[in-house]
């Protein structure tokens, strides 16, 4: 849980989170765009059909006011994007991070609507988040800001409306409060409005890891692929959270060696290979992996970033956006990139590792494990029938294998890399729905 508010204690509050604005950061959300425009391109769009699939239908922007412990009031501001509905209900994470802007979150929401529609399940794309450093914050104050975040946009979410899930610094207890919240206000047990909760109260089996195992899913296919053998192959994690560790520990299982881990305090690194379990243990203990290299035959990186560039088969970015870049995109070494977070790559690092003949899983496919397992939970909540795991690794096994078949198929019909084929499937498949609906007037 977040730790006690420093800024509490010291008596000297900042009032108000209303995020950070950085000029020379990337916009995400026009590196959403040109990888859309590529594939749009491609298959000849009209700029009626165009119109209609790019830009979000709704975004919504609130300030939070909240009381902390000492009794001050602070003000937080929160976004909820709504990109398309076209095929299902809005399908999302909500982020609670310092650096979360609007853009940021447009961005998200717009991957989600592919990434849905990619891998086939009937649901539209969302995405939330709060500008905050939960980090600061105590469990109570942690717990006021995320119950008041849903109490704001309660007119948007619904079990046919709106569905969020955890995302960065949230989890299935903040799911928890979400549910209770809205549940509450009407009257009724309602767990399908949210998913990622904890199996108590409705969650699905294998939902924690499920981010991490279904790229897992593609990352097997994509060696298979290319002819190299998964069981020796060296691997780097960018990002120990939820998706990092347990793509670390997965991986790890295949046979795997984990040469490097890294999180908001620092890039670890050992050639005989990293414990994953013995890393998670220790972010148990101390909150990140802070101190790792305590331990025997790990290193600690004098730069983070250059965890990035480590000479190993497959590297996994399962941190935030803009990663790789014109900048360090000639520096990456490893065969096989696997995105595990949302827009690791910018589309001038993409054109970079494409002349490098770099095989890149994209993110709309790779991590698509966690909406696809979020969707199941969310179709057990709707008929209160509760799966084995065993099942819903068999569904979402399948339905990652077949959606990896299908873009990889698409990229060899179209002689394009495996990102854009990925959006080819997915707007195909958005823009066939919005047709087939056509426009209310």
């Amino acid at each position: 849980m977040p730790a006690k508010n420093a800024a509490t204690k010291s008596g000297k509050k900042v009032k108000g989170h209303l995020g950070r604005h950085s000029t020379d950061k990337p916009s995400a959300f026009d590196n959403a765009l040109k990888q859309f425009e590529r594939a749009a391109e491609i298959l000849e769009l009209t700029e009626n059909q165009i119109v209609v699939i790019k830009e979000p239908r709704r975004i919504t922007e609130v300030k939070l006011p909240v009381r902390m412990d000492d009794g001050s009031i602070d003000v937080f501001k929160a976004f909820r994007v709504q990109h398309n509905v076209a095929r299902g209900p809005a399908k999302g994470g909500v982020r609670f991070h310092p650096d979360v802007t609007v853009d940021e979150v447009k961005a998200l929401a717009f991957w989600m609507t592919y990434k849905c529609a990619v891998v086939g399940i009937p649901m539209g794309g969302g995405k939330g988040g709060v500008t905050v450093d939960p980090r600061k914050l105590s469990k109570g104050e942690f717990e006021r800001l995320s119950r008041r975040y849903f109490a704001e946009m309660m007119d948007l979410f619904g079990p046919d409306r709106d569905i969020p899930a955890p995302d960065v610094n949230t989890n299935p207890q903040v799911m928890a409060w979400f549910m209770d919240t809205y549940s509450m206000h009407h009257r009724n047990h309602l767990p399908a409005v949210v998913t990622g909760k904890p199996p108590e109260i409705g969650g699905s089996a294998g939902r924690v890891s499920a981010t991490a195992q279904g790229m897992v899913y593609c990352v097997r296919k994509a060696f298979e692929h290319l002819g190299i053998d998964l069981s020796k192959a060296s691997v780097a994690v960018q990002g120990f959270g939820n998706a990092g560790s347990y793509a670390a520990r997965l991986l790890k299982r295949d046979g795997c060696i984990i040469r490097g881990i890294s999180d908001i305090d620092g890039a670890f690194v050992s050639d005989s290979g990293i414990d994953p379990g013995l890393a998670v243990k220790h972010v148990e203990q101390y909150g990140t992996l802070k101190g790792f290299d305590k331990h025997a035959h790990v290193q600690k990186l004098d730069d983070p970033m250059k965890l990035l560039e480590l000479p190993v088969d497959l590297l996994i970015p399962a941190a935030l956006e803009n990663q790789i870049t014109k900048s360090n995109a000639r520096r990456i070494k490893a065969k096989i990139i696997a995105e595990c977070a949302n827009g690791p790559c910018t589309p001038e690092a993409d054109e970079i590792l494409e002349k490098k003949k770099k095989f890149v899983i994209p993110d709309i496919l790779c991590n698509a494990g966690g909406v696809t397992v979020s969707y199941l939970e969310w179709v057990q909540n709707r008929m209160g029938y509760y799966w084995t795991e065993e099942r819903i690794q068999d569904d979402l096994k399948r339905l990652m294998e077949d959606a990896f078949a299908r873009v990889l198929q698409t990229s060899l019909k179209y002689d394009v890399p495996m990102r854009t084929a990925a959006f080819i499937v997915g707007i195909q498949r958005v823009t066939e729905a919005s047709e087939l609906r056509g426009l209310y007037a």
